[in-house]
Parts: structure tokens; C-alpha cells; sequence
């Protein structure tokens, strides 16, 4: 998938072409024997509904994941780091709030966070200022009551690691990938 033309969608706010796109793709991986659907990006769980209409195999949700790892922990208030559309839109806190689980947005910092995310680790650029910042917003929402932290999207993890945080943290890309791969090896 061209993520450019993707990047120029999500600006203009036209999640019905990221939509048709997906559900090519979707459509092409069935067609190729699939028999799950993951979409590696958080943000482009904006479009998993119609996916779910339109693709005959079950999708793995990635907030669904990560959801099933908080419970389990026993987590009840977490900090939510993403895109400006994953932090602003209901499509992924709204799962997380569903399941009885606090989310926290860095709202006065949400451009900050995107701009990190778009400018710099999708042009492959490992900042040590920005992964300063991204440390410094963590420890402001857990100086608020914050227990853990989602990174919630997949390109965080370049720059926030475990041992770095004041927060536990939940990495969506490696919770995703292991509930994936727990469920390729499941006996039916």
C-alpha cells in the first residue's frame, strides 16, 4: 500500500479512500488464502468496521489485543500515545474506555506527539530529543494517574523503550504480533 497516498488521505480527513484501499488489499490477501487479517498500524484501525463488513476472514484488532494484555494486568488507567487520529477520533479509545479501562490523551501535546510520528520516524529518523519528549509527556501522565502507557503507534517503538519509561509500557506492534502468531499455531 503506498503510505504517501495514505498520509495525503488522512489530511484531508477522506478515510473513505483509506477505507476502498484497505479492503483491496484485503480482498487480494483472502484471495491469496489469508485466514486472518491484521492491519499493522493503529491508525488505520479507522477503517477495521468496514473491513469486517467486507473481508470473510475474522480481523485481529489490535487495540482487541492490547485490551486483552491491560485486563490481564489488571490495569484500570492508561496513558495513549498515537497520531493526532488515534488520540482525537473514537475509534480506538472508545474500545478501550468500552472495556472498563481509563484512557489518558496528551492533549496539550498532540501535535507534538503526530509530528514526531509523521516528520521524523516514518522518514526514519531516530531523534533523541524527540524520544526525550515522548519520555517527558509519560512521566506528566503518570505524574496524573497513569499506570501504564499504549504506545499506539507502530513506530513509537523506535523511540520508547521499557527500560526507559516511568510507565510500564504496552508496545501495540509486539502485543499485536504475538496474539497473531499465539492464534496461526491455535488448535480448532
Amino acid at each position: 500500500i503506498d503510505f504517501e497516498a495514505i498520509a495525503r488521505a488522512q489530511e484531508k480527513d477522506d478515510w473513505d479512500y483509506c477505507a476502498d484501499v484497505m479492503v483491496k488489499a484485503g480482498k487480494a490477501l483472502v484471495k491469496a488464502g489469508a485466514q486472518i487479517l491484521l492491519i499493522g498500524a493503529n491508525t488505520m484501525h479507522i477503517c477495521a468496521e468496514r473491513l469486517e463488513e467486507e473481508i470473510d476472514i475474522p480481523l485481529l484488532h489490535i487495540a482487541d489485543a492490547t485490551i486483552r494484555r491491560l485486563k490481564q494486568d489488571g490495569v484500570r488507567k492508561t496513558a495513549l500515545l498515537g497520531t493526532k487520529y488515534t488520540l482525537m477520533k473514537d475509534f480506538y479509545k472508545k474500545r478501550i474506555l468500552e472495556a472498563g479501562i481509563e484512557v489518558m490523551i496528551p492533549e496539550k501535546e498532540i501535535d507534538t506527539v503526530n509530528a514526531i510520528i509523521y516528520d521524523e520516524l516514518c522518514a526514519g529518523i531516530v531523534s533523541e530529543t524527540s524520544k526525550k519528549k515522548l519520555l517527558e509527556i509519560i512521566t506528566g501522565m503518570k505524574e496524573k494517574g497513569a499506570e501504564t502507557v499504549i504506545l499506539g503507534c507502530t513506530e513509537l517503538d523506535l523511540l520508547v523503550k521499557e527500560e526507559d519509561s516511568p510507565l510500564r509500557v504496552y508496545d501495540t506492534t509486539l502485543i499485536h504480533g504475538e496474539e497473531a502468531a499465539l492464534w496461526s499455531i491455535r488448535e480448532e
